[in-house]
Parts: structure tokens; C-alpha cells; sequence
């Protein structure tokens, strides 16, 4: 391959990891066709974009970006394929639906997750309980509007009592 052609590969691969803020280095090689076919439909689904690609290519991709991604290095051996996402998570969910149906691939290498580093297929199911930045946005604002809808129900349902007993005391008195 020319100098000129992996330069232009490796501007594209640090353009596709600068537009989505989450990657999964995967180990897909093992796959048939059939299957690739299959979890390329997946990933396409999930809005997950799968691209396989050299590591030494990668790796200059890798060193082009802003950020430290020393830790990542390790994992640019063999065959790989990489996952990008916006949703933290997707990625990690789709990998362990197919390893439930075929015991062996894809396998996690390594994760650029919310900027923090995972290493190693163990961590597949921290990373697919992350939740996405909205999902903790919107369990906080549930726990803040919590309260709030207590005390409202509170007062609106002493209300009712309170005219409960004032009109019984004052049907009373008649």
C-alpha cells in the first residue's frame, strides 16, 4: 500500500473516532459470512458503526488524536475491528447477544468508554451496564422531581381530607 493511501486511511479512521465519543475494539476474524453479515445488520441497528481495520493504521490514528491512548496499545494485536457509538453501552449489549448464541466471537480486545480505558473480555459486563450520559441525566432529574411529587400528592390529598372533615363537621352541627 502507498504512503499516500494509508495516510488518507488513517485521516479517515481519527475522523470517524473524533465524531463518535465511544469505541469498542473487537475481535471479529473468526466469523463466517454468515455471521458477519449478521452482526454488521446488528450494529447497524444499534446505530453502531463496525469498521475493520489494520492496527498499525489505527495506532497512528490513535496517536493523530488529542488524548492519551497509550493504554489501548496493548490491544492492537491480531485481527480488529472497531465499533464505534455514541450510546456507551450499545456496543457491549450487542457483543454479549452474540456471544449468547455462538460461545466464542466477537470478542472484547479493549473500550474507549465516557473517556476511561477497559481491557479484557471481563469487562463486558461493566460496560454493558453503563449508562449513557442522558440515562443519568434523566435518573437525576427523577430523583429530584421525587420529593416534589410527594409533597404535592401530600398536600393534595390533605386538602381532600381536610374538606372531607370540615364538611362532615359541618352537616354535623345541623
Amino acid at each position: 500500500m502507498k504512503k499516500e493511501d494509508k495516510t488518507i486511511i488513517i485521516d479517515k479512521i481519527a475522523q470517524t473516532l473524533k465524531e463518535y465519543p465511544n469505541f469498542y475494539l473487537v475481535e471479529t476474524a473468526g466469523l463466517n459470512a454468515e455471521k458477519t453479515s449478521a452482526l454488521r445488520r446488528a450494529c447497524f441497528a444499534a446505530d453502531v458503526k463496525l469498521i475493520v481495520v489494520k492496527n498499525a493504521l489505527l495506532h497512528k490514528a490513535l496517536e493523530s488524536l488529542e488524548g492519551d491512548y497509550t493504554e489501548l496499545y496493548p490491544a492492537l494485536a491480531g485481527p480488529t475491528s472497531l465499533m464505534c457509538t455514541t450510546v456507551a453501552n450499545a456496543p457491549a449489549k450487542l457483543i454479549k447477544d452474540f456471544v449468547k448464541k455462538d460461545e466464542t466471537l466477537p470478542r472484547l480486545k479493549a473500550a474507549y468508554v465516557e473517556e476511561t480505558v477497559y481491557l479484557g473480555e471481563d469487562q463486558l459486563d461493566t460496560l454493558a451496564t453503563i449508562k449513557s450520559k442522558n440515562e443519568l441525566i434523566a435518573d437525576v432529574m427523577a430523583l429530584l422531581q421525587s420529593p416534589i411529587k410527594n409533597v404535592m400528592s401530600a398536600l393534595s390529598s390533605s386538602g381532600t381530607k381536610i374538606h372531607g372533615v370540615l364538611e362532615t363537621l359541618s352537616k354535623k352541627e345541623d
